[in-house]
């Protein structure tokens, strides 16, 4: 998606949806003036995390049938023990950054997300996975509880 823009000296410019481009007249972004370096950067920081997507959440490794021989129940088995694995490291990193955030104990950080998860019909894994993505893009939408400075909060009729 192009847009066409003009510089101060007239000339004829086009831009790419969330590029940021030096022109003779300051910056453009998306086709917009901008006066200076700091407002340019701002924006830069705003368009790089909106499209910063929520990593997905592994799918959970299939169960054994009756009829599985021993060795692909232990390769499922194993599956399962990474993919928990997997979930337990998320939840885990979770726990720290409310613990910094809240200046909680690792234990009440835990009680306090499940507790919002609980309370809104999700698992702790793909609470945890918000939480996490928060620390770098503060525009992921957290439970009022959760959610510090700097991030952002949901609505009262937020996601359930």
């Amino acid at each position: 998606m192009a847009a066409q823009s003009r510089t101060r000296d007239g000339e004829e410019t086009t831009a790419e949806a969330g590029v940021i481009r030096r022109t003779p007249g300051g910056w453009s972004v998306q086709g917009e003036q901008v006066p200076d370096l700091v407002n340019a950067m701002v924006l830069a920081d705003i368009l790089a995390a909106e499209q910063q997507r929520v990593p997905e959440a592994p799918p959970a490794p299939p169960r054994a049938g009756d009829d599985a021989t021993e060795v692909e129940r232990l390769r499922i088995t194993v599956a399962q023990l990474e993919h928990a694995l997997q979930t337990r490291v998320v939840v885990e990193q979770a726990i720290g950054v409310l613990a910094e955030r809240h200046r909680l104990a690792p234990r009440e950080a835990f009680e306090k997300l499940r507790s919002a998860a609980r309370s809104r019909g999700r698992k702790v894994a793909d609470l945890s996975r918000d939480v996490v993505a928060s620390c770098t893009n503060p525009l992921t939408p957290l439970p009022a509880e959760l959610a510090g400075a700097g991030t952002a909060a949901e609505a009262a009729g937020g996601r359930a």
